[in-house]
C-alpha cells in the first residue's frame, strides 16, 4: 500500500490519500480524541501522539498536528497507523458514516437558504476538499450566512480570506439576500 502526502494551506495540516476509499460517503471531523471514540481510523490516528485533529473524506485523511512538534517526527507513525487500519479491514467509522452536512433549517428563508446549500455543494466544498477540509452550512440569520469550518480549513491562516473574498462574494452575487458570511466554532 503507497499513501500519498499533500501539503494543505494550513501547515499544522496534512492531508494523507490512501489510494482507496476512506469514506463511502460524506464526511467526519474528529477535533479531538475523544470524539474519535466511534473511529478505529480516527482512534489509531490519535494513538500516535501531537495530533490535535483527525477529518476523513472520501478518500483522504486529514490531520492537524500539535504546534509543537514537526512533520518529520510524526509523519511515519502517522503513515503505519492509516497503513495498519486499511490492512486490518475495520471500518473508518463505526455505525453509521458521513456524520458531517448541512444544518437544518427551517423558516421563511428556506428557499434562500436552498440556494446557499446548492452554491456551497457545487462550487465551494469541492474546492475546499482539495485542500483536505470542508465548509458545511450552519446558519442564516438577517443577511448573514454562518459556516463551518473543517479539517485542514479550521485554524488555517488563510480560512479568513477563502470566506471574505472567496466564499462571501460567491454568495452575494448570487444571492442579493446575503450581506455577510461568518465563520462558527462547534
Amino acid at each position: 500500500m503507497f499513501i500519498q502526502t499533500e501539503s494543505t494551506p494550513n501547515p499544522a495540516t496534512l492531508k494523507f490519500l490512501p489510494g482507496q476509499a476512506v469514506l463511502s460517503g460524506g464526511a467526519a471531523d474528529f477535533p479531538n480524541e475523544a470524539a474519535a471514540a466511534v473511529s478505529p481510523l480516527a482512534r489509531r490516528i490519535f494513538a500516535t501522539g501531537s495530533v490535535t485533529g483527525v477529518f476523513l473524506g472520501a478518500d483522504f485523511v486529514t490531520v492537524t498536528k500539535s504546534g509543537e512538534v514537526e512533520w518529520p517526527h510524526i509523519k511515519p507513525g502517522i503513515l503505519g497507523a492509516i497503513m495498519e487500519h486499511f490492512q486490518s479491514g475495520e471500518p473508518a467509522i463505526e455505525g453509521a458514516e458521513g456524520a458531517v452536512g448541512h444544518a437544518q433549517h427551517d423558516g421563511p428563508d428556506q428557499e434562500i437558504v436552498n440556494q446557499i446549500k446548492e452554491l456551497l455543494d457545487t462550487r465551494v466544498r469541492p474546492a475546499v476538499a482539495q485542500d483536505g477540509g470542508d465548509i458545511t452550512f450552519h446558519g442564516f440569520d438577517r443577511g448573514v450566512v454562518y459556516l463551518h469550518m473543517q479539517g485542514a480549513c479550521a485554524g488555517c491562516p488563510s480560512s479568513t480570506m477563502t470566506l471574505k473574498m472567496g466564499i462571501e462574494n460567491l454568495l452575494r452575487h448570487y444571492i442579493p439576500e446575503v450581506t455577510e458570511v461568518r465563520p462558527v466554532g462547534v
